[in-house]
């Protein structure tokens, strides 16, 4: 099976690759869901943690980090960006390059923390260390494309704060959010990766909805007559939503546009992780900066060619406490300085 390749089905089960962490996993779940792209494949990576001396290759997706031994596909690792914590850079031992710099990931997972050490085989490559700490930060700051929000400031002056690659495809009035007892009535925005409903007399009083999320869409009664029912996922709490539409004629045509917008979604998702690879990563040499000689004029003098605080430290002469004396710029006694050195330059030091 080509690993590469796209998962057909988009079924409630293949919803884990961006929030778990798994193990030696099989070769059909290696394989990209659908919305998952590879952004950079880097061969050459030792997995210094758990397989110290093991050379394999590291693909970082839109989701995911997938860690492939080169001796055998059975060993491999995927690390959702969901359980990430934290990455970092510091020092590590590999058996295959000795004491050198590695790329520490501390996540947490099903009430546990696991570490995660991979150090890049190619010398003088930061390659590993900027992608992946890139790649992560695009995918904390687009949590909107995946994630339930309540209240959350997605509306400015009764207009949805559109999302980069975001479309509104419909705005609809005259729609109750049937959560209170009474209704509030707002205003339903339609996209190509959400729904999002906001209370006309109060925009934080809002929900916004990615059809990630979303587990059905159905119309069904209620005390307030048919509505529609979008039920969401167990990983977004397991809500029900209830919405009226006024006039009710216009129920079938919403419910038929959001389950057609939902479909639309489900069968080539949005995820908002956006970051794009240079064709040829730069060399740690090439990052130097050379270094430069200012175009400045020193002055020769007695007083600045000595570096006071340096000949303080740096008396290696001195074995014994030298005699006290007045010194008539403190005020006090003290010990006999070096020859050469006064106590206006020790203070101007401080």
């Amino acid at each position: 099976m080509n690993i590469g390749a796209t998962v057909d089905k988009n079924t409630p089960d293949n919803d884990w690759h961006d929030k778990e962490i798994r193990f030696d996993i099989k070769v059909e779940q290696l394989v990209l869901r659908r919305g998952e792209f590879v952004i950079d494949s880097m061969s050459s990576i030792e997995d210094t943690k758990g397989n110290n001396g093991e050379s394999g290759e590291m693909r970082i997706t839109n989701l995911r980090m997938l860690w492939i031994s080169s001796s055998s596909y059975k060993t491999n690792l995927s690390i959702g960006y969901g359980s990430v914590i934290n990455i970092n850079i510091r020092t590590a031992n590999s058996r295959l390059r000795g004491t050198t710099q590695a790329l520490y990931v501390l996540t947490k997972f099903n009430g546990s923390r696991f570490e995660f050490i991979f150090t890049n085989l190619v010398r003088d490559s930061p390659r590993l260390f900027t992608t992946v700490q890139a790649v992560f930060r695009a995918y904390d700051t687009s949590k909107m494309y995946r994630e339930l929000k309540l209240r959350g400031a997605v509306i400015k002056d009764k207009e949805l704060i559109i999302l980069p690659d975001e479309k509104v495809f419909n705005k609809i009035p005259g729609v109750w959010n049937l959560s209170a007892d009474q209704g509030n009535l707002g205003t339903f925005f339609l996209t190509n990766v959400r729904i999002v409903w906001h209370a006309n007399l109060a925009e934080n009083f809002n929900v916004s909805i990615p059809y990630i999320q979303i587990k059905s869409v159905r119309v069904r009664e209620s005390k307030f007559g048919p509505a529609l029912v979008l039920a969401t996922s167990p990983r977004s709490g397991s809500y029900v939503l209830g919405f009226r539409v006024d006039p009710a004629d216009k129920l079938g045509l919403v419910h038929k546009e959001v389950q057609a917008l939902w479909e639309t979604y489900s069968s080539d998702p949005v995820f908002g992780v956006q970051y794009s690879v240079e064709e040829q990563a730069p060399k740690v040499q090439d990052l130097k900066v050379p270094q430069t000689v200012d175009d400045v004029e020193i002055v020769d003098t007695e007083e600045a060619s000595r570096d006071a605080l340096a000949a303080y430290y740096a008396d290696g002469t001195k074995g014994f406490d030298r005699e006290p004396v007045l010194n008539p710029y403190l005020g006090l006694a003290v010990e006999t300085l070096q020859e050469g050195v006064t106590m206006e330059a020790l203070w101007s030091v401080l």
